[in-house]
């Protein structure tokens, strides 16, 4: 699968990480919107519904952790696929992440093809999982 025409959500309180991120994955073809705090995400998500949100943990506000549950408690956004973006590698800080509802964690500075890899994953899982395998197969074969 290709993230290009993908809608991902970019949460970060580093307004210069915002910026690469949005145009680097803007330069892959995706569409991007930045949240810069928790409740702007949550606002945001259900607003637009992208189709993947990588969220930073420590965040202004609410925190990337509290923003999850809330996305994961709204029947609107509950299956969006969500990575948690974090600075710490600490064990119980990741098992916190995935408490919280998060699908996949990176640890900052995450490279550039790393993360679209683990989107790209996380759209093929989502794919798969929430559509009746004949659109999956007619959107193979159109790609294909």
């Amino acid at each position: 699968m290709t993230i290009h025409g993908r809608h991902i959500l970019i949460v970060d309180d580093y307004q210069d990480a915002l910026d690469i991120w949005a145009l680097y994955l803007g330069s892959l073809g995706c569409r991007v919107s930045t949240a810069a705090d928790g409740e702007t995400a949550v606002a945001e998500a259900e607003h637009l519904l992208p189709d993947l949100i990588v969220l930073d943990l420590e965040l202004p506000g609410i925190s990337g952790f509290e923003a999850a549950r809330r996305l994961r408690r709204n029947p609107t956004t509950q299956d969006i696929p969500l990575i948690a973006a974090t600075g710490y590698s600490h064990q119980h800080q990741l098992a916190m992440a995935r408490e919280a509802g998060f699908d996949d964690v990176v640890v900052k500075p995450v490279d550039p093809d790393s993360l679209v890899e683990h989107i790209e994953r996380l759209l093929d899982v989502t794919v798969a999982v929430r559509q009746p395998s004949h659109i999956v197969m007619e959107r193979a074969h159109k790609n294909g």
